[in-house]
């Protein structure tokens, strides 16, 4: 059920508590990023799987600045002027992804609002980019020679042309979270549309059949388990074939608190239920994001 008032901080379950991993690749990787001057959505939005991902040489790459042009009351970017457009920035991501050893990259971006095109002819010359500079260098001696491509784009307010500016520049997957169920987006998502999100997955289906449509879910802000079967059956019936389903975690007191905190046999409930709606690869669990294991994800069969 979906409160009136808002239910004060809860401590975290223990099975949200992660162990730090140890060694020095977690520090090798923030050096690179930060001399590269890069963010990265795993530091921006204080993701619980950072420590563990920078140790594995992965990273979430944000694009376009580190300021967003939206409020989401869940989200820990800034909400600020956003910055010039930086025209080197896909190079730099490229190189990145090369100097990490990088065959699977997912790129993802603040939303801007400001610009014309929301920022894809950025996403579409960072996609080519690391496809002819990771490919030429990182992958020249591998039967399959060209490294793979995940963006999780914003919404483009719809823009039917932005959004194939994206999808001609060729990424392996498109994207695309709803975040929550409809009847929390003034709430959670006040500036985004639930319509117009299931508009773009169902367009990017339609425009490019040979490219997977995925898309995200957090739970414990106050939808019920109803909600979350008919918002999986409206992804499906729009396209979307790989969704990932993972806790909502508050990360300032000044954002949403979290409602609840779905215990994992909870998480196993609604993997089956994903499955029974008919995605066709699913990652559910406390500390799933949507780009968490992006590549193992995809190189699962069935």
């Amino acid at each position: 059920m979906i409160c009136d008032t808002e239910p004060k901080y809860q401590p975290k379950p223990a099975w949200l508590k992660k162990r730090l991993p140890r060694g020095g690749e977690y520090q090798r990787v923030t050096r690179l990023l930060n001399r590269s001057r890069l963010h990265t959505v795993c530091q921006e939005a204080n993701c619980p799987n950072l420590f563990e991902c920078f140790s594995k040489h992965t990273a979430t790459f944000m694009i376009l600045g580190a300021q967003c042009t939206r409020n989401c009351r869940f989200c820990n970017i800034t909400n600020l002027d956003p910055e010039p457009v930086d025209e080197q920035e896909p190079i730099r991501v490229a190189r990145a992804a090369q100097a990490l050893g990088l065959t699977y990259v997912v790129v993802t971006s603040v939303t801007r609002d400001d610009l014309s095109d929301g920022g894809a002819g950025q996403f579409a010359r960072t996609i080519t980019a690391i496809k002819e500079i990771v490919t030429d260098n990182t992958l020249k001696n591998s039967p399959d020679t060209s490294a793979r491509v995940e963006v999780l784009i914003p919404d483009f307010q719809g823009d039917k042309a932005a959004l194939k500016t994206v999808l001609d520049a060729g990424p392996d997957v498109l994207n695309h979270n709803v975040e929550t169920v409809p009847s929390l987006y003034a709430k959670v998502r006040p500036q985004a549309n639930y319509q117009r999100s299931l508009d773009l997955l169902a367009r990017a289906r339609q425009m490019t059949p040979h490219i997977p449509v995925k898309s995200g879910i957090m739970v414990g802000l106050g939808e019920t388990m109803a909600q979350l079967t008919d918002t999986m059956a409206d992804l499906r019936e729009h396209g979307c074939e790989i969704l990932t389903i993972g806790q909502y975690l508050q990360p300032t007191k000044t954002h949403l608190p979290v409602v609840t905190y779905y215990a994992p046999e909870q998480f196993e409930i609604l993997e089956t239920l994903a499955r029974q709606t008919g995605f066709k690869k699913i990652a559910c669990g406390p500390h799933v994001r949507s780009s968490y294991n992006a590549q193992n994800l995809m190189d699962e069969t069935g």
